[in-house]
Order: structure tokens, then C-alpha cells, then sequence
């Protein structure tokens, strides 16, 4: 079969003119990045459409290295719905150069359930991720400048929570030290990077409702504290409206069309291992104000990027999903069920059984905010029909829906199943209303506590002295009312990346908190995540290149 990026490559783009008013949006109203990439405006988001549109959550089972396809499934899901006669738009993160460059390779589907341009999409795109860390580093920079000029009055903060980010995966730009040299570098402190996709700026992006409440947000970034233990903030630097300037155009949406040339929304780009995980709330606003049936997707797998969308997203935004999507592999349920990574491809009824495990903790988690939830299983070549068929077996007793999806092999054509399942379920049985993990007045610590409990399976929940030392400025401050948003690895229910299946009985340690004040949130950091990743021994970076004049590598 075709590599992600020949068959990308082997289909011929219609102009983006065609896909907007394919999909009713008003063409002279939008911005063109080239032919084939443009940007919507906000003011086209219709709030009475958004009402009634069919909002569909794309999430997965634990990942593993063997892979899930989630995006992949979200893109399929998006047109089978269209071959079936629904009007669906997908909703989806922009790919960080990070990972693209580091462990995959690329993050806009695969095989023929892709968005398009790739390369385009993989790479610097329409410059939202430059400008989020454009706009991150100014502040950073106006800080340290601010610091450096009001040093002789007396001015000075006793402690600086904004460090810099970088859209690259650098494990020695954690911690460093800046202003040395002699005076006129500035003040001498320690400082560090974390990566873009964790900037405070990029989860302001993607829950802010307008340009408005954008610039607000912003106002309230915590940057530090005084010595007489005020808080300082970017308004304080009086510079909200110019880092608003530089996301003047970054906050409206980016469209580009699927492998069928359907719309497609690719806007904002979050980690759900350290921050909230969803695309942003404007793209998914203006796809549902377009679409009959919106989907959209949450990184990593349910307990992350799921339960972010639902606690932080839709608490903040009234959005209620008619459906959630888990996706499954044969291949990752069986890491799940103990078959190393070299043996996943071999039938082993006995390792899928056991993985099966994991499949319906996430299940079991979903039906906690009221979910009702169907099972895509994402098919290999290398599934057997009575991996399948065990598979079926196990979502028919436990009550869900199940289809297979083929989208990577056959685009739309292979995820007609799982759309009339889709549109079958939300007629008969829609989800209901959300119902929350935890309350908005509950405290900072109940929230970890009640998300480590009931959405991980933690038996105990302890906190450094510097994490209890954060959670008492929280009171202090007022603003226990945030949601959380944990930071832990995506590759286990506990902070051991090596716990596959469902951990139990274990101890989530919570070891930092940070206070993203713009964004209305608490990150409470768990276990040994980092919010700037190292590269791996061999990065992908080494295999990208130009062949011919053609970008070979990405995938």
C-alpha cells in the first residue's frame, strides 16, 4: 500500500473557494493561505446552529506504540457520514513540529482519511503555532526588560512562574539560566523552556470565546509574585493588547478539506498529557455552525484527553456531545493484555481477552458524564476475524455499540458501518446531559482527588510540599473555583508509563502545580511528565527530507 504522504499526494486538491461554499460559508468572507488553506472568520459562528447540531467525541483506549488511529477514525467517521447523505465536518488539532520531527512523523490522519495539504498542515501552516510562541516569548521578554529598567526603583518579583516555549522537543532547554554576561544582559536568574503546545497562551486560544474575551484572558496571566506577595500579572505590564495583536489572525479557525474534499477545521494544538487536549472551542463552534454533524477528538486516550473535554471544555462552553467514539485496535488491546510489542501482530485471543480489560474501564468512565458510546475498531490487515469477532462479543455484553472502521484502506467507503452506527445511536439513544466529575466549588484537591479516584482508578492521592504550597495561594487567591487539568503520561491510568491494561490500588503523586490564571485552569503535574519532551534516539527528523522536490518522511 501507498505511504500516508504518496497517497496524500496522489489526489488533486479542489480550490478551498469550492470546499467553503460547499459547505455554506460566505466565500468573499474568508482569508486564502495559497489555493488550498483558508481562515474563517469568528463572526460566522451561528450560536442557534451550534444548538442543533450533532456533536460527536472521537476518543481511544489507552495508547500504546502500537497505535490507536484516532485521528484517522475521526476523519473516516467524518466521510462515511458524508457518503451516507449527512453534512459532517470534522474538527481537529494542528500537529506540533515536536512530535512531527520527534516520534511520529506527522498528526493529520493516515492512508485515505487524511486532512489536506498535509505536508502544509504537518509543518508551519498558516503560522498559528509561531505566533502562540511569538506571543508567549514577547511576554517573556517584556518581563525581563520590565525587571531590568525598574531595578534601581526597588522593583522586583520574589518569584517568576513564566518561563519561554519553543515548538521543538529540547530536553536541554528544561532549565537554563539567562541574563549573564555581565549588567547590561540583564538580570541574572534561572528560567527554562517548556514546548508550545503547553503555553498558557495556546490553552487561552482554544477556550476563548471571541477576540474580547481572548485579550482578557490574556490580561490574566500570572506572571510572578512581589515581595510583598502580590500577584503580577500581564495586565500589570499594561501589554494585553499588544500580544492580542500578534493572535489577531491566529484566533480565527484554519479550513482545509479531507482525502474527499469535504471541510475540515484544523485549529489549535494542546497535549493532553500536559494540557487540556482539544482543538479549539471556535473551530468546533464554527463546524457545528456549518455542519449537520460535527466531530471532533481529544489526544491520547479517554482518561486524558476525554475527560479534559468534558471538565474543562464543555463546563466552560455548554457544549453537550450527543456521542462518544472510543477507538480500539486489536494490536493495542493486546499490549493491554501483556503481548510484547514484537508479538501483537500474531493471533493471541488469550492477550486480547485480557486487554479487553482496559476497553471497558474507558467505557465505564464515559458512562460516568452520562455518555452513551459506540467502539470503532480501527482494523489492521493483521486482524484476525476472531480477534473481531471477540471484540464484538465483548461490546455486545457490555451493551454498546460496535463497527468496524476500514477508513484507513478505504476512506469513507470504509467507515459507512460506523456512521450509520453513529447516526442510528444518537436518533435512538442520545447521550444526556453531561453530568461533571466534580463540582466548581469543590476545592482544588478534591478536584485532583475526585479525578485520580473515579477516572484513573487511584487508591491515593499525595502531594509534594510544593504542590500543597501552590494549592494555599489558590484559596488565597480565589480561584479554587478552575477546573484541573492533570498532567501525567498518556500511556497508563497511573504515572507509570510501563502500568498497561488498568492500573489498580496505585498512589498518584502530584509533585507541581501551576497556576494558568489567563486560561482559568489548574495543572497539577503527576509522576515524571515534562512539559518540554526529549527526542528520541533516532527522531523521525532523520528520515524527512526532499526527494525530487517532493517531502518524503512524514506520515
Amino acid at each position: 500500500m501507498k505511504t500516508d504522504i504518496e497517497i496524500a499526494r496522489s489526489i488533486e486538491l479542489t480550490r478551498i473557494n469550492n470546499v467553503a461554499s460547499g459547505t455554506g460559508i460566505p466565500v468573499d468572507e474568508i482569508e486564502h493561505y495559497g489555493r488550498y488553506i483558508a481562515k474563517v472568520p469568528v463572526h460566522l459562528i451561528n450560536e442557534e446552529k451550534v444548538k442543533n447540531s450533532n456533536l460527536i467525541l472521537v476518543t481511544a483506549i489507552t495508547p500504546t506504540k502500537a497505535g490507536i488511529g484516532k485521528t484517522t477514525v475521526s476523519i473516516g467517521l467524518a466521510l462515511g457520514l458524508n457518503r451516507i447523505g449527512k453534512k459532517a465536518i470534522v474538527a481537529l488539532r494542528e500537529p506540533s513540529l515536536g512530535p512531527c520531527f520527534g516520534m511520529k512523523g506527522g498528526a493529520a490522519g493516515g492512508g485515505y482519511a487524511q486532512v489536506l495539504p498535509m505536508e502544509n498542515i504537518n509543518l508551519h501552516f498558516t503560522g498559528d503555532f509561531h505566533a502562540i510562541t511569538s506571543a508567549h516569548n514577547m511576554i517573556s521578554a517584556l518581563l525581563d526588560n520590565y525587571l531590568y529598567q525598574n531595578q534601581e526603583t526597588g522593583f522586583g518579583l520574589k518569584e517568576i512562574l513564566w518561563k519561554k516555549v519553543l515548538d521543538i522537543n529540547d530536553r536541554t532547554l528544561r532549565n537554563i539560566v539567562v541574563g549573564i554576561g555581565g549588567k547590561a544582559n540583564g538580570i541574572t536568574r534561572e528560567s527554562g523552556f517548556d514546548i508550545t503546545p503547553a503555553s498558557e497562551i495556546m490553552a487561552i486560544l482554544c477556550l476563548a470565546r471571541d477576540q474580547k474575551d481572548l485579550r482578557r484572558r490574556i490580561e490574566n496571566i500570572l506572571l510572578g509574585f512581589t515581595y510583598d506577595n502580590k500577584p503580577f500579572t500581564v495586565k500589570d505590564l499594561g501589554i494585553a493588547g499588544a500580544i492580542t495583536v500578534l493572535l489577531k489572525e491566529t484566533i480565527h479557525p484554519n479550513l482545509v478539506q479531507t482525502t474527499e474534499h469535504t471541510a475540515a477545521f484544523v485549529h489549535g494544538g494542546p497535549f493532553a498529557n500536559i494540557a487540556h487536549g482539544c482543538n479549539s472551542l471556535l473551530a468546533t463552534k464554527m463546524a457545528m455552525s456549518y455542519g449537520d454533524y460535527t466531530i471532533t477528538e481529544a489526544g491520547f486516550g479517554a482518561d486524558l484527553g476525554a475527560e479534559k473535554f468534558f471538565n474543562i471544555k464543555c463546563r466552560k462552553s455548554g457544549l453537550q456531545p450527543k456521542l462518544t467514539v472510543i477507538v480500539a485496535t486489536a494490536q493495542g488491546l493486546k499490549m493491554h493484555g501483556g503481548v510484547s510489542l514484537d508479538k501483537i501482530k500474531e493471533p493471541n485471543t488469550d492477550g486480547l481477552c485480557e486487554g479487553l480489560k482496559n476497553l471497558d474501564k474507558h467505557i465505564q468512565n464515559m458512562r460516568s458524564f452520562n455518555q452513551n458510546v459506540v467502539v470503532a475498531f480501527n482494523k489492521y490487515d493483521t486482524d484476525s476475524d476472531a480477534e473481531i469477532a471477540m471484540v464484538r462479543s465483548f461490546c455486545e455484553w457490555a451493551g454498546v455499540g460496535f463497527a468496524i472502521n476500514n477508513a484507513f484502506a478505504e476512506g469513507g467507503k470504509g467507515a459507512v458501518e460506523l456512521a450509520e452506527l453513529v447516526v442510528r445511536t444518537i436518533e435512538e439513544k442520545p447521550s444526556k446531559p453531561l453530568k461533571l466529575t466534580y463540582k466548581d466549588e469543590d476545592s482544588t484537591a478534591d478536584k485532583i482527588e475526585k479525578v485520580a479516584k473515579n477516572i484513573y482508578g487511584a487508591k491515593l492521592v499525595t502531594f509534594s510540599s510544593q504542590s500543597n504550597k501552590m494549592l494555599k495561594l489558590i484559596k488565597e487567591l480565589g480561584i479554587s473555583d478552575f477546573p484541573v487539568c492533570i498532567a501525567k503520561t498518556p500511556y497508563s491510568f497511573s504515572a507509570d508509563e510501563k502500568a498497561y491494561g488498568v492500573a489498580t490500588d496505585f498512589e498518584l503523586h502530584i509533585r507541581d502545580i501551576v497556576i494558568n490564571n489567563g486560561a482559568e485552569m489548574i495543572v497539577a503535574i503527576a509522576g515524571d511528565i515534562m512539559r518540554m519532551p526529549g527526542l528520541p534516539k533516532q527522531p523521525q527528523a532523520t528520515k524527512i527530507d526532499i526527494v525530487n522536490g517532493y517531502i518524503e518522511g512524514l506520515s
